[in-house]
Formats: C-alpha cells, sequence, structure tokens
C-alpha cells in the first residue's frame, strides 16, 4: 500500500488567466480560427502558408533564412518545402554562390494561391483591426516584436 505524500510546499505561480504563454496561445486561436477556413479552402497548411507569403515578400532565399522568417525547424521545413515543390507551388535551384546550399523561390502558381485568397485574408486581417482597434493592433505587434527580439 502506498503511503500519502507529505505535503510539500509549492512555489507560488502565476495563475494562468495571467500567464503570457497561455495568454499568447489564446491569442493565437483566435487569430488563427478564421485564417484555418481559408486555408482549408486554399489546400494549405499554416505552416505552408507561412512559407509562401515569406518567400512572396523577400524573394529567393535558403532554407535557413525561410526557417528564421516563417518560424520553423529546419527539419519541419525540409517536410514543408517537399510537400510545396509537389504541388508545383515553389521551386529549388542551386544557390549561385554557395554549392551547398539551395535557393527556393515561389512559382508562379505559388503566387496565384496567394493572390486568389489575400482579399479573404485582407477581410479577416481588417475585422481583427476593426474588433481589437486598429492602433491597439499596431502597439500590439511592437510589443510582441520586442519580446520576441529579448535576448536569454
Amino acid at each position: 500500500m502506498n503511503k500519502p505524500s507529505p505535503k510539500r510546499q509549492i512555489p507560488q505561480r502565476r495563475a494562468t488567466a495571467r500567464s503570457l504563454p497561455i495568454a499568447l496561445l489564446r491569442a493565437r486561436e483566435r487569430v488563427m480560427q478564421p485564417i484555418r477556413a481559408m486555408l482549408a479552402e486554399a489546400n494549405v497548411t499554416e505552416a505552408q502558408w507561412r512559407v509562401l507569403r515569406v518567400l512572396e515578400e523577400i524573394g529567393p532565399t535558403d532554407a535557413t533564412e525561410i526557417a528564421h522568417e516563417a518560424c520553423l525547424l529546419m527539419p519541419s521545413l525540409t517536410r514543408i518545402l517537399q510537400g510545396l515543390e509537389e504541388k508545383g507551388l515553389t521551386a529549388r535551384s542551386a544557390h549561385p554562390s554557395d554549392g551547398r546550399k539551395q535557393l527556393v523561390t515561389i512559382t508562379l502558381e505559388g503566387e496565384a494561391l496567394i493572390a486568389r485568397h489575400i482579399e479573404e485574408s485582407n477581410r479577416i486581417y481588417g475585422e481583427l483591426e476593426a474588433a481589437f482597434g486598429e492602433d491597439r493592433v499596431e502597439v500590439l505587434l511592437d510589443l510582441l516584436n520586442e519580446l520576441a527580439r529579448l535576448e536569454r
């Protein structure tokens, strides 16, 4: 028979309602919920959409830069790029100055996919700004970017 463990002192901690990691997850879910429906219609995952948007924004680049900009781990990115390439949305080519690397480029099909859904994406974003406040969204983005830049 197991003896009950003696009561031990548990360090004081924040309530989950005031936990930054949990608040960030809740906010992410609120923001992503309407976007997921759009992505399902586009037949791409959240991560694939992020990669396409990064490539559209910065142009041809290597996997390391994509992983950084799209907040992905390299093993995941490798799988994601393979899926995008199979769909004809991205292409890889030799890096002009570093034979060990490859450049990843968004294809015309990838650009067309974004073009077909960018109006819906902008509508969703506009609804969020209307509900939360455009200025508050900008302040929140500034604060989150500042938080992300903190050194460990």
